[in-house]
C-alpha cells in the first residue's frame, strides 16, 4: 500500500494547493467486479458485459464502465491521504468529468490526486476542488479525469 499522508486540518490544507496529495497502488480491474456493477447499476450494455461480442471490436474485449472507474475514487482517496483536525469532511460533488480512453477488462488501474483549489466558505468551511487523473498501466492517455469538490470543516 502506499504511504497514506496525512493533512493536519484546514490550514494545512490550503497550503498544498497546486500539490500532488498521491499516487494510489495498480489494482486490476476484473470481469466479475464489472459485471457485479452492471447488475447494481442495470446497466448491462454489451461492451461491458459481453465478452464474446466485444473481442470483435476495435478495443478487443470488454471495457470497464466510465462509472465504475470514477466509483473507485474514494477508496483510492482513502488510500493516499486523510484529513485531520475537522469536524467533518463532505461530498460537495464533481464540476469536470471525463473519460479520454476506454479501459480494458483486465488491465490494472490507478489514481492520481492534485489539490487544485482551497477555497474558504462564508460558514467557516473549505471547499477545496481535488483532480483525480485515473491512469491505465502501459497506457498513454488517463482513462478518466475527474475534478472532485469536497468540504471540511473546523
Amino acid at each position: 500500500m502506499s504511504n497514506r499522508r496525512t493533512i493536519a486540518g484546514v490550514p494545512a490544507l490550503k497550503q498544498l494547493v497546486g500539490e500532488e496529495l498521491g499516487v494510489s497502488d495498480w489494482r486490476e480491474i476484473t470481469q466479475p467486479q464489472v459485471d457485479a456493477f452492471a447488475e447494481l447499476t442495470d446497466d448491462h450494455q454489451w461492451i461491458h458485459v459481453d465478452p464474446a461480442r466485444a473481442a470483435g471490436t476495435a478495443f478487443g474485449g470488454t471495457i470497464v464502465h466510465g462509472f465504475l472507474t470514477l466509483s473507485l475514487a474514494p477508496s483510492f482517496m482513502a488510500e493516499l491521504f486523510t484529513v485531520t483536525h475537522v469536524s467533518h469532511g463532505l461530498n460537495y460533488g464533481l464540476d469536470r468529468v471525463r473519460f479520454p480512453a476506454p479501459l480494458p477488462v483486465g488491465s490494472r488501474l490507478r489514481m492520481r490526486a492534485t489539490l487544485t483549489a482551497a477555497d474558504d466558505l462564508p460558514d467557516g468551511g473549505l471547499q477545496t476542488t481535488t483532480t483525480f487523473t485515473f491512469e491505465r498501466e502501459g497506457g498513454d492517455k488517463p482513462v478518466c479525469v475527474a475534478e472532485s469538490l469536497g468540504r471540511y470543516y473546523p
